[in-house]
């Protein structure tokens, strides 16, 4: 009983924004990278999607270390 009870709350933390949260992560890391090495460099793009990389890395941490491991 308490092994149905634990798989039960661990389901419960799980979200399905939570894939697209690491979906949209990995695409803006694809567009950082593209950006990055790109012969004609955008700075202002470059940092636009640096700290929006940074945003979705923290909130991916937080999701992940904080609410499904715990």
């Amino acid at each position: 009983m308490y092994l149905a009870e634990t798989a039960t709350t661990a389901l419960a933390k799980f979200d399905p924004m939570d894939i697209m949260m690491l979906l949209f992560t990995i695409v803006i890391f694809i567009g950082w990278i593209r950006l990055i090495t790109s012969p004609k460099k955008n700075k202002f793009a470059i940092g636009w999607t640096t700290v929006s990389l940074l945003v979705f890395l923290f909130a991916n941490y937080v999701m992940i270390f904080k609410v499904w491991a715990s």
